[in-house]
């Protein structure tokens, strides 16, 4: 196996409502190269949002291991999770997320900035990062100024913007017209290719799916398929009922 940036063993997430305990994860396995584009697809309620936040380090885990590029997300307190999300890891979802009183270059730079990167590096990244998605000649537009393809343009700007080795996106495509949504996938195929980051999209949609490298299928809290050849040119270890 080379170059492995993802391994996920026998994850095992469990919410609970009062007494009632709910199986999120039940032994998930996973494992992903290094620029892999990776979309994982299933009906609602079946784990991939939660698998993702999980991997992400957003949610903690009951059981198993997770490594990301070589570091023990799972074995980490909470600083260093924060530490390693804001050095190696861009996060874009289905909801823009963008600051109305801030301008695109603005919400770009502010996670720079939350993060310790002088101003005048933060502004330097931020518009680079604009650069790269096309809105050179929207920085100073407001998300009100924006339609939806550009504010998600946008999002996905700031999610490069402290240049990230994993990507993660919840259904960046979700609230976005087919052929705007067309455009996104172009982006990030362009990006991925370009900068060979690594993509962990959960998605709904088969346009998304068609363009990743791998599709992952979950059902009841497993991965339940991937196409023959496939995991094994990943090394995936699948898990099934």
């Amino acid at each position: 196996m080379s170059d492995l940036i993802i391994e996920a063993r026998d994850i095992h997430k469990t919410y609970y409502a009062g007494e009632l305990a709910v199986p999120a994860l039940r032994g998930v396995d996973l494992l992903v190269e290094r620029g892999q584009m990776v979309s994982i697809m299933g009906p609602s309620g079946c784990g991939k949002t939660t698998l993702l936040n999980c991997l992400a380090g957003l949610d903690d885990i009951d059981h198993g291991e997770i490594i990301i590029d070589g570091e023990a997300l799972h074995e980490l307190p909470d600083y260093r999770r924060s530490d390693l999300r804001a050095v190696k890891m861009g996060f874009i979802f289905q909801f823009f997320n963008l600051l109305d009183v801030l301008n695109a270059v603005e919400n770009v730079e502010m996670p720079l900035l939350v993060a310790g990167v002088s101003s005048r590096e933060a502004r330097k990244r931020a518009e680079y990062a604009l650069e790269q998605v096309g809105l050179e000649d929207r920085m100073n537009h407001r998300p009100s100024e924006l339609s939806g393809g550009q504010q998600q343009r946008v999002a996905i700007a700031r999610a490069l913007g402290n240049d990230p080795a994993i990507v993660w996106a919840d259904e960046p495509t979700g609230n976005l017209d087919s052929d705007k949504g067309q455009d996104i996938m172009d982006l990030l195929a362009d990006l991925n290719e370009q900068m060979r980051q690594t993509f962990v999209i959960v998605t709904h949609d088969p346009m998304v799916t068609a363009r990743a490298h791998r599709k992952i299928e979950m059902r009841d809290g497993l991965i339940v398929d991937e196409p023959v050849g496939l995991s094994e040119q990943a090394g995936a270890v699948i898990t099934t009922d």
